[in-house]
């Protein structure tokens, strides 16, 4: 049997690989201590839930708009105008079913086959896939602890290359918690603008700051494609639900792909979603967020008292990225021996692109401070 041709350009996740061999070892009574997954640990808030309930028993289980429901683009737009003082036109806004459907999207209706998107080196995963299977090539930049791990107005200039169409960057990102300020994204914005260039800018992890709120792309700019998600503060993951803000020209272009691609978005989600913008549900989100403050303080001063290399503090989103170079030039096996040694799951560098991947890992604080003390202590153990 032939399949098609692209399959081979397709990177495996590795982070699901090691997520599902926690899982069978568990379901063997083997006690895990989960530190590999990008999922907050807590369940979807009960006024979320409550509200996805009600529309069930209501009947609201048809089709939305294919841009989603209105009244839910209405309340992300006043997000926008309370978190930062910006107006964002509901027009402009696109319900996706996930971050995931965004960037999907995005790189369908900017790329045709053989343009590059550039990206840091490390990133997540999958936006290298998404443009691929668009028939993009993704152009990795490796970034270090020197560029805060982030795509400069510097390096677009250095490495924008003849078939270059667009750069693609996360603030807060995954996996180094790294944020770009309004100076740094005003830099950006105008070398890539330089290029005749887009901008693609992941927004996933606002809300999960750890100190100062994180400033956003569409302060600057109205050019720019900007991808967010339930997932993350609002801890709707198995929901699968997100959305984008785009230019006002892309709009007819997005929805009519969203159409033929998805019809619609998940109807329940969608009004439990409403539900995630009162002020109760704000003041437990934010709750949220204080633990994994206090979590990710435990965690990389633990780290590093081991002999784990963080030179940043992540100043957003639930990850530590930490050099393992002090007991291994392959974190990829490391990996491996410590789930079926330590019983401790971590996600290997080589997940997040190639530079230095060999020595690198990421923890997330995504579980209990009692299960991070365990994994530690395993840690520990294992590797002294």
């Amino acid at each position: 049997m032939k399949y098609a041709n692209r399959l081979a350009t397709i990177e495996p996740f590795y982070v699901v690989d090691v997520l599902t061999r926690a899982k069978l070892l568990e379901r063997q009574g083997v006690d895990v201590v989960q530190m590999v997954a990008g999922e907050p640990d807590f369940p979807t808030i009960d006024p979320i839930v409550d509200a996805a309930k009600k529309a069930l028993t209501e009947g609201k289980t048809y089709y939305t708009e294919a841009l989603g429901l209105l009244p839910l683009r209405e309340k992300i737009s006043e997000l926008y105008q309370t978190r930062y003082n910006v107006k964002v036109p509901v027009d402009r806004i696109v319900v996706t079913p996930g971050a995931s459907g965004a960037l999907q999207l995005t790189a369908l209706t900017l790329l045709n086959p053989g343009d590059g998107v550039m990206l840091a080196d490390p990133g997540y995963p999958s936006n290298r896939q998404f443009i691929r299977l668009a028939g993009g090539e993704p152009q990795l930049v490796p970034v270090s602890f020197e560029d805060n791990y982030q795509l400069t107005g510097e390096l677009v200039d250095k490495y924008w290359q003849a078939n270059t169409r667009a750069a693609q960057v996360a603030t807060p990102s995954n996996p180094t918690g790294s944020v770009l300020n309004f100076d740094e994204l005003t830099a950006l914005h105008h070398a890539v603008t330089q290029k005749s260039g887009h901008l693609i800018v992941d927004e996933l992890y606002h809300g999960l700051h750890f100190d100062e709120p994180c400033d956003t792309v569409l302060s600057i700019t109205d050019s720019a494609f900007v991808i967010n998600s339930f997932s993350k503060y609002f801890g709707m993951t198995g929901w699968r639900l997100g959305w984008m803000v785009v230019p006002e020209d892309a709009v007819p272009h997005i929805e009519k792909l969203s159409q033929n691609m998805f019809i619609s978005l998940s109807t329940p989600a969608q009004y439990g979603a409403l539900a995630g913008f009162t002020e109760e549900s704000t003041l437990l989100l934010d709750q949220r967020r204080d633990v994994f403050k206090q979590r990710k303080a435990f965690l990389i001063k633990a780290l590093r008292e081991i002999g784990f290399e963080i030179p940043i503090e992540p100043k957003g989103a639930f990850y530590l990225y930490a050099s393992a170079k002090k007991f291994t030039d392959d974190s990829f096996g490391v990996c491996h021996e410590l789930l079926d040694k330590a019983h401790v799951s971590v996600t290997p560098g080589k997940d997040f692109g190639d530079y230095l991947s060999n020595e690198h890992v990421r923890f997330s604080f995504t579980t209990s401070m009692e299960s991070l003390e365990k994994g530690v202590e395993r840690l520990a153990r294992f590797l002294r």
